[in-house]
Parts: structure tokens; sequence; C-alpha cells
């Protein structure tokens, strides 16, 4: 795949993340992400052949996999700036799409499958990608002092508050959700590392 060919197919996954961090999976047609990604239906066909399920599991993968990295860099000064970090990434996108966005992980999460019996391959990627970032985080608060076993239950709360109040935000159009998670957050993350200094 050439740069520019390259270019087109993550310009459309980010398209289509972006879309399924508005109106969530079900309501995101191939049409509709190709129009907002400015891409040709054919060449959005062309790359995901197998449809919108390729299509959505990609874009939850690449939106994941950006934070991932988000968190990755911040998290090397410590576990309290990566969750900030965190929690100003959630911020500006909620703020700046006049809390129209939130995450496409959590999009895709919360939206019943199609078939009943069957896993999708999206929902198998927002998981991953909740893992990763838990991952992360749990890292390096075990790097930073924080009791093994408590690490990962810290991280699981970090996500977990962090999704709920961007989905607040969202409802009440007010980042006073988040503003208050981050400050618990703050303190909580500060107490477990006291504890262990």
């Amino acid at each position: 795949m050439g740069k520019s060919s390259a270019a087109s197919r993550e310009r459309i996954v980010a398209g289509a993340a972006d879309m399924i961090s508005r109106r969530g999976l079900n309501a995101a047609s191939i049409r509709e992400v190709a129009k907002h990604a400015e891409a040709p239906l054919g060449s959005t066909y062309h790359y995901f052949p197998e449809g919108k399920q390729q299509l959505a599991t990609e874009a939850v993968r690449y939106a994941g996999g950006t934070v991932a990295r988000i968190l990755r860099k911040r998290l090397d000064a410590g576990p309290a700036a990566g969750v900030r970090a965190f929690l100003e990434l959630w911020r500006g996108i909620v703020v700046e799409s006049d809390f129209r966005a939130g995450c496409p992980v959590l999009a895709v999460s919360v939206e019943a499958p199609p078939d009943e019996d069957d896993i999708p391959p999206a929902l198998v990627a927002a998981a991953e990608a909740f893992e990763e970032w838990e991952g992360l985080l749990t890292d390096a608060l075990r790097a930073h002092g924080v009791a093994p076993e408590r690490a990962p239950a810290l991280a699981a709360l970090v996500v977990a508050s962090v999704e709920g109040a961007i989905a607040m935000c969202r409802a009440k159009r007010d980042t006073e959700p988040l503003d208050r998670v981050a400050g618990q957050l703050d303190a909580v993350i500060a107490e477990a590392l006291e504890r262990q200094a």
C-alpha cells in the first residue's frame, strides 16, 4: 500500500472513529462514514471489503491505540501525570465537539450487537482497548510503588470513572462530571503513592 492510499485508509478509519464517537455504531453507515471522512464510497469498500464491522473494528483499534500512545508517553512522568493527560484528552474531545462526541470505544461497548448470539469483532477490540489502557496504568502504578494487588483495581477505577464521566458530560452538556472525577482520582492516586512511600 502506497503512502497516499495508506493516508486515505487512515483518514477513513479516523473518520469512522469520530462518527462512532458521535452517533454510535448502529447509527453509522458505510456511506455516512465515507461522506464524513470525505472519501469516495468505492475506496471505502475497497479498503474494507468486509463492510461496516471491519471498519468499526479498525476504528476502535485506531482510537484505542491513539489513547494508549498518549497514555504511554505521559505515564513516563508518573501515574498522576498519565491520568491527568487521560482526563485532559477526553475533556478536550467533549468540549471541542460541543458535547456531541465521546469515546468510540465506549460507544461500541454499550450498543447491542446485531446478532445476540455472536460477539462482534468491534466489541472484542473495545475490550482489548480497555485492557490495554488498564494495563498501562497498572504498570505505571506498580512502577511507582503501588502494591501489585492494588494497582489493577486502581487502574480499572480510573478507566471506568473517566468513561462514565464522559457519558455524563454529554448528557449534562457540562464538564463538571469530568472535573469532579479528575479531583477525586488525583486524591486517590496521591494517597496510593503516599501509602507506598
